[in-house]
């Protein structure tokens, strides 16, 4: 019979335990002292669309807040997923974040194999949206949206929206607006905002359904006939909102940072209480205001409930788009 050594398991059992007691001690040393350098902020997009814009502006004002620089790094591809497979191999100890989009990382997983869940994910915060909006050429005889949705009524699927991406929240916003308005249109995806914006300044779609501060670039070719956000914006107070004209139509493309899975939960909420201070920096908020972005302020401890309210409202309106949950 074999014999164990009782003091060989014993010594064993004690380097175990103070293993775990000196990094447990470590980790609330390191959750006490951050951050004490320098941050590294990856974008899963190419510079210039609206992560960049807001994340520039974050980057303004980061080191009055945190007490450090921040850097922003892009790692674009794939729609955002190509940087969101590989977060969870980063380090997780807070100097690296990235930028996470929804409806994108419900939406993506749903359709493909992506190589990352919505669950694999970490979010930390979601600091603001780009509200939907519907725009029309200036010279565009649909002067209101009643007009619009006159003539969508009397013509079935001919009234044509220029849109980011298919399966995109512009693409969800054209299914609900149908749906509340009781009308058919059709709805033509671009690669982007950009080319979606051409489309209707070149007259290749009767409409848009693009992101609000696409109207700060081309106020005098583009006219927004409503908005999707709870008030009217600051950027555009002459601009109804949906909900005004009766239409239960709020959202856009929201955006907030996540961290790798391994992140201790006291570095989490750091970094969540520090981009929840960037949002009440007075120029910080009318950089933002006044490009049309809407501020939100949903912190780490609110994330689980905002999480399950978006995946289930995405997952209704993706049985609408013909997306199958994988």
């Amino acid at each position: 019979m074999r014999k164990f050594n009782i003091q060989k398991l014993l010594s064993t059992a004690l380097l175990g335990s103070t293993l775990a007691v000196s990094l447990a001690y470590t980790t609330g040393v390191a959750a006490q002292t951050y951050p004490s350098k320098q941050i590294n902020y990856i974008l899963p997009f190419n510079a210039g669309g609206e992560s960049d814009i807001s994340a520039r502006f974050q980057q303004s004002v980061f080191k009055q807040i945190a007490g450090v620089d921040m850097v922003i790094q892009y790692l674009a591809g794939a729609g955002g997923a190509q940087a969101w497979a590989q977060l969870n191999t980063m380090p997780g100890d807070g100097y690296t974040i990235m930028g996470i989009n929804l409806p994108h990382t419900v939406l993506q997983p749903m359709q493909k194999d992506v190589g990352y869940k919505t669950d694999d994910l970490t979010p930390v915060h979601y600091f603001h949206y780009t509200p939907d909006a519907i725009f029309v050429q200036t010279d565009s005889q649909f002067k209101t949206l009643k007009d619009l949705i006159d003539y969508a009524k009397k013509s079935p699927g001919m009234v044509t929206f220029s849109g980011s991406g298919s399966n995109s929240s512009n693409n969800l916003a054209q299914v609900r607006f149908d749906e509340l308005a009781g009308i058919k249109t059709t709805y033509i995806p671009f690669s982007g905002t950009g080319p979606a914006v051409t489309a209707i300044l070149g007259k290749q779609t009767v409409a848009g359904f693009n992101y609000a501060p696409s109207a700060i670039a081309h106020a005098d070719k583009m006219r927004m006939l409503a908005v999707a956000s709870e008030q009217r914006m600051p950027a555009f107070p002459n601009v109804p909102t949906f909900r005004e004209l009766g239409f239960d139509l709020v959202g856009g493309a929201y955006r907030g940072l996540s961290v790798p899975r391994s992140t201790p939960e006291a570095v989490r909420q750091k970094v969540s209480d520090i981009i929840s201070k960037i949002n009440t920096e007075p120029t910080f908020k009318k950089k933002m205001e006044d490009g049309g972005f809407v501020l939100t302020d949903v912190t780490y401890k609110d994330m689980p409930k905002f999480m399950a309210e978006k995946k289930k409202e995405y997952a209704a309106l993706a049985e609408k788009l013909g997306i199958k949950k994988q």
